[in-house]
């Protein structure tokens, strides 16, 4: 062998046994290290297809988890809303859907002693009241028969006849109310004109009657409070309420069928003619001053109202006023014309019956004798009736005068409608105009009665279910002072299970908030 121009000489066997060794291992080497670098490189290949693979999978999950955590919040959310509106439903139905149990009803009975007669009234209203003022109603009514208390002392078979009477209508009224109440259940007396004049005519006798009325309601199972004589301005408020009362302008029902005042409600006049007297009351301004002036507190609202009562113009005092005007004038007390009675009508009287009043004994002629009696014979002249009438009144006080009615009476401007009651109202009837706002179909149709016959006219009764009198207003001011008793609330939920309902979903709305609250700031971070 040649290395590098040199000769080479033979190797020895073990050199070369040894180089064999050397280039052999050589090549192995060489070849498992290219395995080892193949083997290397496809652990490589599957670790990196693991680690994809593994990314794959990731990448999937965190989507599902994105997926399941919108639907999480949203029915978080969903559920949250729902309890709200739980919450929201259960409050409104607790709130407005209660309803109020009563404690039961009061009673109060008034005796109305009326100058031609004694009229009782029952009225109840619930314990509660509204605004310190019953809401009152009529339950009943008799009437005593007879002639008013004022006439107690005059005949004595009459006063035994209308003792009678009374006693049989009160024990009506103490059946209508239950045995338990009757101790707490107040009695009034109000005596009106009739009561006023035997007042200014005999103190002595007027107190003496009033002292036997006392007496007796005293004695009664009930809880007696007063019986006296009322003014003329209280017996035309008392009216004024009882007409704005039962026309609904103190209070009405509202959709929750509770008693609240009506809005832009407007009240009306009341006129109101008695047997002694008549009385005129209406709202008049805050301004307005004068002694007939009162200030009157009803359901939590005042009003000022004007009233006043013209004693001696009632019904039958002014008859008696006319009958005296006519008898003076007459030359035969024998035979008297009369234009105001029907054509065929007559009828003999007293001349104390007529002069012996507190109204007319001014009048009295020189030939008074109170035996004499003076017969009036009809004559169906209703122009001549109208101004015989129309001569009672004093008309010539008030000429020049502002805000003057008759006879020098202080009143404001009239305003708004009134209505008519009473001798006002039999007197419309009879007519057949009740209701009627036309004075021209009223002229016309008292034209035709009065100018009938006696043997012509038909006369009937009516009651009403509520009577329009001062009796009404009388009741619902003094329900001012009796005391309220709160209304018994029943709730449609159970106070329990009403609170444990408000706390449960209470709760769960703030858990479910708070987790939307931290998926939120999650989201954001």
């Amino acid at each position: 062998m040649c290395l590098l121009g040199v000769t080479a000489k033979p190797l020895p066997f073990s050199l070369f046994m040894t180089l064999f060794h050397t280039q052999t291992y050589t090549h192995m080497l060489s070849h498992t290290s290219k395995q080892l670098h193949i083997h290397s490189l496809a652990r490589l290949d599957r670790m990196i297809n693991k680690e994809s693979q593994s990314s794959d999978h990731l990448t999937a999950a965190s989507s599902r988890g994105a997926r399941m955590a919108k639907v999480a919040v949203a029915l978080a959310a969903a559920f949250m809303l729902a309890s709200i509106a739980v919450i929201i439903s259960i409050a409104v139905v607790q709130t407005h859907k209660k309803t109020y149990i009563s404690r039961g009803l009061k009673y109060g009975i008034v005796l109305d002693a009326g100058s031609s007669r004694t009229t009782i009234y029952l009225y109840e209203w619930p314990a509660e009241k509204e605004n310190n003022t019953g809401v009152v109603s009529q339950t009943t009514k008799c009437q005593v028969e007879g002639p008013g208390i004022s006439d107690f002392g005059v005949d004595e078979e009459q006063d035994k006849k209308t003792w009678k009477s009374l006693k049989h209508c009160m024990a009506e009224i103490t059946k209508a109310i239950p045995s338990h109440q009757h101790n707490s259940t107040p009695v009034f007396l109000g005596a009106t004109a009739g009561m006023r004049l035997l007042q200014m005519k005999n103190e002595d006798t007027s107190n003496a009657i009033l002292k036997d009325m006392r007496n007796y309601l005293s004695s009664l199972p009930f809880n007696f409070q007063n019986a006296s004589i009322i003014s003329g301005q209280e017996e035309g408020l008392y009216g004024w309420i009882t007409v704005n009362y039962l026309m609904g302008n103190f209070l009405e029902r509202n959709l929750w069928n509770a008693w609240v005042h009506p809005r832009g409600a407007k009240t009306v006049g009341s006129l109101d003619l008695g047997g002694a007297s008549t009385q005129i009351a209406f709202a008049t301004s805050d301004d307005a001053k004068g002694e007939d002036i009162i200030t009157v507190s009803l359901y939590g609202y005042e009003y000022n109202i004007y009233t006043h009562s013209f004693l001696c113009y009632g019904k039958n005092e002014a008859e008696k006023r006319v009958n005296a005007k006519l008898s003076k004038e007459s030359s035969n007390l024998a035979n008297v014309k009369h234009p105001c009675y029907p054509s065929g009508y007559n009828i003999s009287m007293l001349a104390g019956d007529i002069f012996g009043s507190e109204c007319t004994n001014n009048d009295t002629p020189l030939w008074y004798s109170p035996k004499k009696t003076i017969t009036f014979f009809g004559q169906s002249n209703p122009e001549q009736c109208k101004a015989l009438v129309r001569s009672i009144f004093d008309l010539t006080s008030c000429q020049g005068a502002e805000n003057c009615s008759f006879d020098g009476v202080y009143q404001p401007t009239l305003s708004g409608d009134f209505m008519a009651y009473a001798g006002f109202y039999w007197t419309a009837w009879a007519l057949k105009v009740e209701g009627s706002k036309s004075m021209d179909i009223f002229n016309k149709n008292m034209e035709l009665f009065c100018s009938k016959d006696w043997k012509n006219l038909n006369f009937q009764k009516e009651v009403n279910k509520t009577s329009i009198a001062w009796s009404l207003g009388y009741m619902l001011a003094l329900s001012n002072m009796i005391p309220a008793e709160g209304k018994i609330i029943k709730l449609p939920i159970n106070n329990v299970l009403f609170t444990g309902l408000l706390l449960l979903f209470s709760t769960l709305t703030i858990i479910t908030l708070t987790y939307l609250v931290i998926a939120l700031v999650r989201f954001c971070y």
